[in-house]
């Protein structure tokens, strides 16, 4: 294994093989769930390293596991414990490529940090509008292997709405150059949406072509209160028959989600005092800030005058509008501070989700005494954040590991049968592998099979990620 190691050593270059040492960041996830350990972590600054750390690996039958910035959540980035798998982390790859205002593209390596995406448009008076907690840490490759969602799906889409092209190392270690920035290109299958999404499983992203948009003349933020589930969802309506494309960003949380934050993170300030439940929503606009606020303020008093909300704060600033923000991203930070608690990423019909955390909360408080129900998320693209913490007192970790197959059941069935997904944005991983089998159409997984025996048929690239072989 030495003289592996030693090729592996002259492809990337002494410093950029690591084997020794502490290698916790690479082998550990970031809910600290998952615990591998590599064989070694090969950091290649090139696609043609790349390429050539696959052909090596190929050829001595060891397996990979690609990443990115290690902030996923279902355990599809980290090594197995057996010491044999090469950890493959795309970190200095990093560059952007080339940023076409024309075309409103950006080409840019799988190692760039999200927020140095954003940056780089914003400089160039554009909008790379993907925006999600980690951003600060995630990486361009990782979105795509994740097709992550985030804050503005309802307006832009998920990554692979923002993706024109890609670069992709297969696993016979030949580079598929498909970084067009074309918007129509009719030539046979989409081969970039086989990629996007798949965790690394049928090939290494190296590079990709996003789409850009010009940046919004005006922004307009409001932190609202809503008594049910029901008003926020008729709020929402409202929003897209006043606003229009213009809406960004519908965001639902619940009170006790917000509860947390004010119990973890005091000094963070509120616009309004704790109600039922709280819709963080955003409009852009393109003709300018007096026409923004006019619609804006519209909705929100015709609203109020129908009963729909309680009461809304209007930022009256950008950093107001952070401000908002920066309360709906602390909730997973809140929640991880109070314990481990049981995760669920979950798509419903926006229709049917009043009537599902209805149903799914009633169905949870009868098995489960005292739990508590950290609801938020993104309820203009119907992904729920639907998450269970255990009752006061208990301890969190011993309820988790006792409880969390039984709870991921119940829910799981219930998002079946309200005619959505176990995951909607942070993919499968490790995590919901047997699940997906369950809940998945047998037709889609023996696809799913099939493509991932003809594109990887050595299972080179993240096995037990997915699917189980």
């Amino acid at each position: 294994m030495n003289t592996v190691l030693d090729q592996l050593r002259a492809i990337v270059g002494d410093k950029h093989l690591l084997s020794d040492g502490d290698l916790s960041a690479f082998e550990v996830d970031w809910r600290k769930r998952y615990r591998g350990k590599a064989l070694a972590v090969v950091r290649p600054g090139t696609t043609g390293e790349v390429a050539a750390v696959v052909r090596l690996c190929a050829r001595e039958r060891i397996a990979i596991v690609p990443q990115g910035g290690n902030t996923g959540l279902v355990g599809a980035s980290v090594p197995d414990d057996s010491g044999r798998q090469l950890l493959l982390n795309l970190g200095r790859m990093n560059r952007i490529r080339e940023i076409d205002p024309a075309n409103l593209t950006m080409t840019v390596e799988a190692g760039c940090i999200l927020q140095q995406v954003q940056e780089a448009a914003a400089a160039r008076n554009l909008l790379f509008p993907l925006s999600l907690a980690a951003e600060g840490s995630c990486t361009i490759g990782g979105n795509l292997a994740t097709n992550a969602g985030g804050t503005q799906v309802l307006r832009y889409g998920s990554t692979r709405d923002l993706c024109l092209g890609l670069e992709v190392v297969t696993a016979d270690g030949e580079v598929w150059d498909g970084l067009s920035g074309l918007r129509k290109d009719n030539t046979g299958y989409d081969l970039r949406h086989l990629f996007i999404g798949s965790e690394g499983t049928l090939g290494i992203i190296t590079a990709a072509t996003m789409k850009l948009v010009p940046q919004p003349a005006a922004v307009m933020t409001a932190w609202v209160s809503v008594a049910s589930v029901e008003a926020a969802v008729e709020l929402l309506q409202r929003a897209q028959a006043r606003l229009g494309a213009g809406l960004t960003g519908f965001e639902m949380m619940g009170e006790f989600a917000l509860s947390l934050v004010r119990k973890h993170y005091p000094d963070l300030r509120h616009p309004l005092p704790p109600a039922p439940w709280t819709v963080l929503l955003e409009q852009s606009d393109t003709e300018g800030e007096d026409h923004a606020r006019a619609l804006f303020e519209a909705l929100l008093e015709e609203a109020l005058e129908h009963g729909t909300i309680v009461d809304a704060a209007v930022a009256e600033n950008i950093d107001q509008s952070h401000a908002m923000w920066h309360l709906r991203e602390t909730i997973p930070l809140a929640q991880a501070d109070e314990g481990p608690n049981v995760k669920h990423d979950i798509s419903v019909p926006v229709s049917r989700i009043p009537a599902f955390v209805a149903s799914t909360d009633a169905a949870l408080a009868s098995h489960f005494d005292g739990v508590r129900m950290v609801d938020f998320g993104h309820l203009g693209d119907g992904n729920l954040h639907y998450n269970v913490q255990a009752a006061p007192g208990q301890d969190a970790a011993a309820f988790l590991s006792a409880n969390e197959k039984a709870i991921n059941q119940l829910v799981y069935a219930a998002v079946a049968a309200h005619g959505g997904s176990i995951s909607a944005e942070h993919g499968i991983g490790t995590l919901k592998r047997d699940a997906l089998l369950q809940f998945k159409s047998p037709v889609a997984v023996r696809m799913m099979r099939q493509i991932k025996q003809a594109l990887d048929p050595g299972n080179l690239f993240n096995p037990g990620r997915v699917l189980e072989r």
